[in-house]
């Protein structure tokens, strides 16, 4: 959420951004809000400058009724009823006119970064680099749920039966394939630097709308029926939320957390065959990131977040790319966004595993997560985030880059302390 004084004085600027986004539906709401703020800002006036007017009156009172002038004390009296009740209106219509006016800044979108690539979706991100040599090998690579049912892993048709499509059972090898690289990714970050941390994994809606649009909240979240409680859809949600109504002293930032937890999406619209299996599911486990910082020190920390994720895969031999999303594929309350892609020999192309983002203070801004600066001046903080692996996609990539082409699937030495010390799954 943008600084209400900030569209004031730039309304121009807001509303090129909002231009750059393709959302030019959204134009009106930059005048309107405006608009709306200018009339606040009377009304509050005037509410003020009355309750000063109350104040002196109701004083007057007291010293009208000791000098014995009743009649002139009783009109006071009707002076300060009548002030009561016009400014008991005021207070009422400022309650309307906040409400009207947060719920249209929570849908202004964020200024994006000036190195932002213009474009109206995901067709149009930019390539930034590639880690690691994408290979096809001279034998057929099957679809992952094909492997995995070579290795007795998975079963759809049951999970289907108990949950319904977008489900599955993991079993044997491969339930344990997917819980190492858990673990491994959660030690891999700690080694980094970062704190561990298992978090809530339902949140109340004043988190929700603190972390995301309303668009992505109605897309992806599960509400629970007769409770102020959402399922989380990536643990970025509740730890971000951590946060929420603090004021951070300067000297302990940045806060650098690596986080496990299940995930829940509804993950509505229909799906292309790649997208089937274990591509998108409404259930699934990952180890994320979130960083709290200094404004000056986000850029900086978004390098770190994406590298951190490459890292990652390429110490488990599977090649990575990184592309820059562009303007129209960014969440209203990101700033920058880089996704990363892993390579699939089977496709004969990559596909995206993990997204890193920056968000500014927009997050801050609605959670009233605030800095106390040396000065003594209080700020509002970046917060960013990013995925360090989610299994389920992960496990794609893993396999397909390390089948072999007797069918056994190599695991790579970094993992195999987690593993039992096996070099291979047959």
């Amino acid at each position: 959420m943008l600084d209400l004084k900030f569209v004031r004085e730039n309304p121009e600027l807001v509303k090129q951004n909002i231009r750059n986004k393709f959302q030019e539906g959204k134009l009106p709401l930059v005048d309107e809000v405006i608009a709306l703020d200018e009339e606040n800002r009377r009304v509050k006036k005037e509410a003020d400058d009355l309750r000063a007017d109350r104040n002196r009156i109701s004083k007057q009172i007291g010293a009208l009724m000791g000098q014995g002038k009743k009649e002139e004390a009783e009109e006071a009296k009707k002076q300060v009823t009548a002030a009561s009740e016009h400014l008991a209106e005021l207070e009422e219509k400022e309650r309307d006119l906040d409400a009207r006016i947060k719920k249209i800044m929570m849908t202004i979108p964020n200024i994006i970064d000036s190195s932002v690539p213009i474009g109206k979706d995901d067709s149009e991100n930019v390539e930034v680099c590639r880690y690691g040599e994408p290979a096809v090998p001279d034998f057929e690579i099957p679809y992952h749920t094909e492997i995995m049912e070579r290795f007795h892993g998975i079963d759809l048709d049951s999970a289907r039966k108990v949950a319904g499509n977008g489900f599955y059972y993991l079993t044997g090898d491969i339930a344990r394939l997917h819980s190492a690289v858990i673990s491994y990714a959660r030690d891999f970050m700690i080694d980094r630097g970062f704190t561990y941390c298992v978090p809530p994994f339902m949140i109340r809606s004043d988190v929700v709308t603190g972390v995301m649009s309303f668009a992505e909240m109605d897309a992806m979240m599960y509400k629970i029926e007769g409770e102020d409680l959402y399922l989380i859809g990536t643990s970025e949600h509740s730890m971000i939320g951590k946060f929420i109504d603090t004021i951070l002293p300067e000297e302990e930032l940045p806060k650098a957390m690596t986080s496990y937890s299940p995930c829940f999406r509804k993950e509505k619209g229909a799906h292309g065959i790649e997208e089937r299996g274990v591509y998108r599911i409404h259930q699934f486990e990952k180890q994320e990131m979130i960083v709290v910082c200094r404004p000056e020190e986000s850029p900086m920390w978004f390098d770190k977040l994406w590298q951190n994720t490459v890292d990652l895969f390429r110490s488990l031999d599977i090649p990575v790319r990184t592309l820059e999303c562009c303007s129209g594929d960014l969440a209203d309350l990101k700033v920058k966004s880089v996704d990363v892609e892993a390579w699939s020999p089977r496709q004969k192309k990559y596909f995206e595993v993990g997204s890193c983002s920056n968000l500014g203070d927009a997050q801050a801004r609605r959670l009233r997560i605030r800095v106390n600066g040396a000065d003594g001046k209080k700020y509002f903080a970046h917060t960013l985030n990013n995925t360090v692996v989610a299994p389920p996609r992960m496990l794609i990539a893993f396999l397909e880059n390390n089948l072999q082409a007797d069918g056994s699937v190599r695991i790579p030495e970094a993992l195999r302390p987690y593993m039992g010390q096996k070099e291979e799954l047959r």
